[in-house]
C-alpha cells in the first residue's frame, strides 16, 4: 500500500504491468529486460523530470506566498499603532519595558510565539514553559531588528516580510517558501555572559601581583 501511494505521489505515468515484472525480476534474480546502463539513463531522465516539477512547484508556492504576504502588510501599515522600519519590518508595541536595549552581540532570553499568516502557530515557548536564550546575532534578521528596538520587559507584535524571515527557502515542512511570520516577543531579561574559567584564573592572577606590590611598596 505505502509502494503504492509513494509512486501515485510523484505524478508519473507508470506502466504497473511493467513495474511489477521488474520488481519481480530483481526479487527473484531473473535476467532483466534492460540492461544497467539503460535502466540508469531512465533514472537519470526520471529523476530530472521530478526535479523540474519540484521547482515549478516552488515558485508557484513562493509566488502565492509573497502575494498574500505583500496584500496583508500593505493593509496592517495602515493600522493604528504599527510602526514600519527601513527594512519593511512592521511591529506594534504591545507592553513597553524600561530596562537596557540589547546589542547584537549580545544573549537575550525571550518568551515568544510564532504564526503562520492563516493564524497557525508553529512555535511557542510559552507552550514549552520555557523561555529560549539565545544570542541576538545568530537568529533570522527580522529577529535581530527588532530585538534591538526593544527594552527588557517589553512585548511586541512582529510583521516580518519573507525577506526578514526564511526568505523563498522557507523552514519545510512548517514554513513554506516565500511565507510571512507574525511573532509575538516578550524580552524577558538580557543575562551577562558566563566568565570562562580563564577569565576568572586571569582575575585571580591580577588581584595577586596587585597585593604583592602593595606589600613591597609598603615595605620601603
Amino acid at each position: 500500500l505505502d509502494l503504492g501511494a509513494y509512486f501515485k505521489s510523484l505524478g508519473e505515468d507508470f506502466d504497473l504491468n511493467v513495474l511489477q515484472h521488474g520488481i519481480s525480476d530483481a526479487y527473484t534474480g531473473k535476467k532483466a529486460l534492460m540492461t544497467a546502463e539503460e535502466a540508469a539513463a531512465v533514472q537519470q531522465k526520471f529523476a530530472a523530470r521530478q526535479q523540474e516539477k519540484q521547482i515549478k512547484k516552488t515558485v508557484a508556492m513562493v509566488k502565492k506566498n509573497r502575494d498574500a504576504a505583500d496584500k496583508f502588510l500593505a493593509e496592517n501599515k495602515k493600522k493604528e499603532g504599527v510602526k514600519v522600519t527601513k527594512s519593511g519590518l512592521q511591529y506594534k508595541v504591545m507592553k513597553e519595558g524600561k530596562g537596557k536595549k540589547p546589542a547584537v552581540s549580545d544573549t537575550v532570553k525571550v518568551h515568544y510565539k510564532g504564526t503562520l499568516l492563516n493564524g497557525k502557530e508553529f512555535d511557542s515557548s510559552y507552550k514549552r514553559n520555557e523561555p529560549a536564550v539565545f544570542k541576538v546575532g545568530q537568529v533570522i534578521s527580522g529577529w535581530q531588528e527588532a530585538l534591538q528596538l526593544m527594552h527588557v520587559g517589553s512585548t511586541y507584535e512582529l510583521y516580518l516580510p519573507p525577506d526578514l524571515a526564511y526568505g523563498d527557502r522557507g523552514a519545510p515542512p512548517v514554513i513554506e517558501p516565500g511565507s510571512m511570520l507574525i511573532f509575538q516577543v516578550e524580552l524577558l531579561d538580557i543575562p551577562a555572559p558566563e566568565k570562562k574559567v580563564s577569565d576568572v584564573k586571569d582575575a585571580k592572577e591580577k588581584v595577586k601581583k596587585k597585593e604583592k606590590q602593595k606589600r613591597k611598596l609598603e615595605g620601603c
